[in-house]
């Protein structure tokens, strides 16, 4: 069968760097550190004291208070990018077939604030269980993308994927997948995360995986860096809305960019490390590129999973070069969770968006915090440290790989 062309027409955000598109990508270019100490609890006994939160979020400015009571923060933000993405994208929404626009979210975790918040509940009572009516439908992942299709009365393909920090990336290839093949006009896709709480805090301390760096947060996430000591914690949602190309076209549809390829692999090597020469990581680079038709020269960017973990970098940069040869020389590669943080599910949705604009405009998001060298790097490698740099951006590939040995890429390139 003939594959359809797909297309983005709308997109949103919702990130420790700003509460629109907007603002995000401003921050982005202008490399600032979404990392402070933590607000939303009192941290004060953890290893670690810090997030990269979401700022000025209020939810009764987007909700009665009822109604913002059902639902957990990951929800929340979801409905909130989807507002922006679905304004963004010009839809009508008296004219479009609910029928033929999906939704495809992602979430690693769902409600786990919801979930610490009844238990802790429980646990202070009796015995007795009184748990809110709500719990259940507040905490569970697939949740987000319930609430959106209600609220528009979307009707097509609808669920979420869960695959840890690939979640995201995930929801976005398959509803790549639905609409090349017919199955959809539209599919709102992205992810949410709600995160900055003691249980996600806590655990991934028990893990050693973020870092510790209290005295100085903003530049604790270092990518890349000699001393660079784990991920920050990140928060926050994206939305992409990805759309049939002849579909777009017949309504007049602004278009961002074309998605053209998608790339999913297993690790299956460990629960939490990635394999130690990259293996995982240089396969999804290479079946994005062969499910979008492409050779290795023609990708100009690379939005690297770059979470400044001490063995993570390393190999995704192995497994870049191993894929690459010469041509990673020729590209600019770079993480923005030196800025944002790990977002963990909705990793994939935001990085998606720094990507697909990374292409609209010409420009590369920089790694900020690099102070020190690390030898395991090649220093030939344009790195594209602390400052963005311009250059024509035809295609970028966004990767995400997640606990469990989960890698999910996607390439987006130039529309025309």
């Amino acid at each position: 069968m003939q594959l359809k062309r797909v297309v983005v027409t709308g997109l949103g955000a919702l990130t420790p760097l700003g509460n629109t598109v907007p603002e995000y990508w401003n921050g982005l270019i202008n490399g600032v550190s979404g990392a402070d100490m933590i607000t939303k609890f009192d941290a004060s006994k953890f290893k670690t004291r810090f997030a990269c939160e979401v700022k000025g979020f209020d939810p009764n400015n987007f909700f009665d208070r009822k109604e913002a009571r059902k639902l957990d923060g990951f929800s929340q933000y979801a409905l909130v990018v989807v507002d922006e993405a679905v304004r963004d994208s010009g839809m009508d929404l008296e004219k479009v077939d609910h029928d033929r626009v999906g939704v495809i979210w992602g979430s690693g975790i769902g409600g786990l604030k919801t979930f610490q918040d009844e238990v802790s509940a429980f646990a202070r009572g009796d015995g007795t269980p009184r748990f809110n009516p709500f719990f259940i439908p507040k905490m569970i992942a697939d949740i987000a993308s319930g609430h959106i299709s209600i609220k528009y009365g979307f009707r097509g393909p609808n669920f979420t994927t869960v695959s840890a920090c690939a979640s995201s990336t995930n929801a976005l290839i398959d509803a790549f997948t639905y609409i090349r093949l017919g199955k959809a006009n539209m599919i709102i896709s992205g992810g949410s995360e709600s995160t900055v709480n003691e249980t996600c805090v806590g655990g991934f301390n028990a893990l050693q995986a973020l870092s510790q760096r209290n005295d100085d947060p903003k530049t604790a996430s270092r990518p890349f860096d000699l001393e660079r000591d784990g991920f920050v914690m990140g928060e926050g949602a994206a939305c992409i809305i990805l759309e049939e190309y002849e579909h777009a076209k017949a309504r007049g549809a602004k278009i961002y960019a074309e998605v053209v390829g998608g790339g999913m692999s297993a690790d299956a090597y460990h629960m939490t490390a990635p394999h130690p020469e990259g293996l995982g990581a240089a396969n999804v680079m290479r079946a994005a590129l062969e499910d979008a038709g492409m050779q290795k020269n023609q990708i100009d960017y690379i939005n690297v999973h770059g979470t400044s973990t001490p063995i993570g970098d390393p190999q995704e940069i192995k497994a870049i070069q191993t894929v690459f040869g010469d041509d990673a020389y020729k590209m600019n590669i770079s993480s923005t969770k030196s800025m944002t943080g790990h977002l963990l599910g909705a990793a994939g949705a935001i990085e998606s968006v720094a990507s697909i604009l990374a292409v609209v405009n010409d420009i590369i998001p920089p790694t900020i915090n690099h102070f020190t060298d690390d030898p395991a790097f090649d220093p030939k490698l344009n790195l594209t440290f602390n400052k963005a740099q311009k250059r024509v951006v035809n295609a970028a590939l966004s990767n995400t790989f997640g606990f469990g040995g989960h890698n999910a890429s996607v390439i987006f390139r130039k529309y025309s």
